[in-house]
């Protein structure tokens, strides 16, 4: 049908010497096909054609009868202006039908074109203007209306439909022909052999062509964003801690942080326990290799040349302090359970990670510096900002001698090289440091302050129980991934980010980041 039409386009233009316009010369033929046939011919210059998009207004079926035979309200009038004596109001419908009494007697009282006499209907003019008839024989004829308003009360009124409608003004090229000529695309061995090769029309090549999309695999915009911190944290000299164990015991999650066993965290309704197994072993350490003895059996940390740690000691140590307090500190004074110590949950926060690296380092005390980027759990309620699970991003400094200043400027390096530059820090609460600050930045996208992570310096209750030096501090700071890959790509819900909503085509399409960028 395309080549037919491309013909028939030439066909036209040779009639007239200017342009032609397709909703004209061919208003029975789709658009695609009118498309089709000027593309093929404007990519030899054999046309010239520009698309014009314009709204018609389309008349109802109701709108239709009306155009015809007159508005509700104009047969109203004409049923009363008819009955001389006045028309009953129970009549009407009978007279002009239903519909037309129901709409147009109302109407007719509204333009002031009939009066009510107790229960007969009278005439209160002569003669009338239908506006409405008028109006849409207008539309009828032209497919539109010089005022706007009116289209709009129209439309309101359910007696038109707006189309969009394209067309093409289309005019004689530079390499304008009456007949279309066959180009070929492939040189054959028939035409080297005949010589025809000389005399057909070769299509040229098109070096603009977009080629065909290569499918392929895309990284997920956290994943951009994870590795932008990853950079961050490395080239501040950062080791990277082991995340692979998303269970853990509430010992390594809460206790050895000194969160009391009666913190709200620890209910049910804030944090996902794991009912099989029902209870882990006290902790112990983890063989560093996976491989076997002989006799099938690991080997232990020591015999594989790890430094020993006495781990009961630290249970013990822990459960003191919590119970009846250690090291300078009263504790929280209650009977600490075992088994909420055992009990097995995903892990909230991966300062469990964290915990279980400070502990190690108190093998072998010195400075150090440790990052984890990692997902966590929390059962909270499904919202635009909030899912049961996401990632945390969390930094751990050790060292002799820190102080809080020592972390505020730290923060306002770290936060820098992600381009927040302006931070502001809010004292706050957390169980396992002391002091606490939320950390604030100015989002100039958005105008305002926004929250951006929490920070401490962690207690002598948690520290010190793990055998760390009692001059050794810990710096420790968190953020969500999510919230400045939000910010980053401007997503609005984090359901579009993460989970079973995401659009593929904005995987596959979104840019690259640099955290320092705008």
């Amino acid at each position: 049908m395309s080549a037919d039409l491309t013909l028939q386009v030439l066909e036209a233009l040779s009639e007239v010497d200017g342009s032609i316009l397709s909703s004209d010369a061919f208003p029975s033929i789709d658009f695609t096909t009118i498309k089709s046939a000027v593309d093929r011919l404007g990519s030899r210059e054999m046309i010239i054609y520009r698309q014009i998009e314009r709204e018609e207004a389309n008349l109802t079926p109701e709108a239709e009868g009306i155009a015809s035979e007159g508005s509700h309200e104009a047969k109203v009038f004409e049923a009363v202006r008819q009955a001389v004596q006045g028309l009953k109001i129970a009549d009407l419908p009978g007279i002009v039908g239903k519909e037309s009494a129901k709409v147009g007697q109302g109407k007719a009282f509204k333009e002031g074109w009939i009066k009510k006499d107790k229960d007969l209907l009278r005439a209160a003019t002569d003669s009338i203007q239908d506006a409405s008839r008028e109006q849409l024989q207008t539309i009828q004829r032209t497919r539109t209306y010089p005022e706007p308003k009116v289209l709009q009360d129209l439309r309101k009124r359910k007696l038109i439909t707006i189309q969009k409608v394209i067309t093409f003004e289309i005019k004689k090229g530079p390499n304008y022909a009456a007949e279309f000529v066959k180009e070929e695309t492939d040189l054959t061995a028939d035409m080297l052999a005949t010589g025809t090769w000389k005399t057909v029309k070769l299509k040229p090549y098109n070096f603009k062509a977009l080629g065909a999309p290569t499918p392929s695999g895309a990284l997920h915009p956290l994943n951009k964003v994870r590795h932008e911190f990853r950079q961050i944290f490395f080239e501040m000299g950062f080791e990277e801690m082991p995340t692979n164990r998303y269970v853990e015991t509430g010992f390594w999650n809460f206790d050895a942080l000194f969160v009391p066993q009666q913190h709200p965290a620890r209910d049910l309704q804030d944090t996902f326990y794991i009912s099989d197994p029902p209870k882990a072993d006290p902790p112990r350490a983890d063989p560093s290799k996976t491989e076997q003895l002989a006799d099938g059996s690991i080997p232990s940390p020591e015999a594989q040349g790890a430094p020993q740690q006495d781990y009961s000691s630290y249970w013990a140590s822990v459960k003191e302090v919590h119970s009846a307090g250690k090291y300078g500190s009263i504790g929280y004074r209650y009977p600490f359970r075992d088994s909420e110590a055992l009990k097995l949950v995903l892990r909230t926060h991966t300062t469990a990670v964290s915990t279980y690296m400070l502990h190690k380092l108190a093998a072998d005390p010195r400075p150090a510096r440790y990052f984890s980027i990692d997902r966590v759990f929390r059962n909270e309620t499904v919202d635009a900002t909030h899912l049961a699970e996401f990632h945390q991003v969390e930094g751990v400094i050790a060292d002799f001698g820190l102080t809080l200043g020592g972390l505020i400027g730290f923060m306002e390096v770290f936060f820098g090289k992600m381009g927040i530059r302006r931070l502001r820090f809010k004292p706050a609460y957390n169980p396992y440091t002391e002091p606490s600050m939320e950390i604030f930045g100015f989002h100039e996208g958005l105008g305002k302050w926004v929250e951006i992570g929490n920070s401490g310096m962690f207690r002598p209750e948690m520290l010190e129980p793990m055998g760390l030096p009692k001059d050794m501090r810990v710096y420790g700071w968190g953020l969500s991934l999510e919230r400045p890959t939000m910010i980053k790509y401007g997503v609005k819900n984090i359901r579009e980010l993460l989970g079973h909503k995401v659009d593929l085509n904005f995987i596959e399409s979104n840019p690259a980041v640099r955290l320092e960028k705008d």
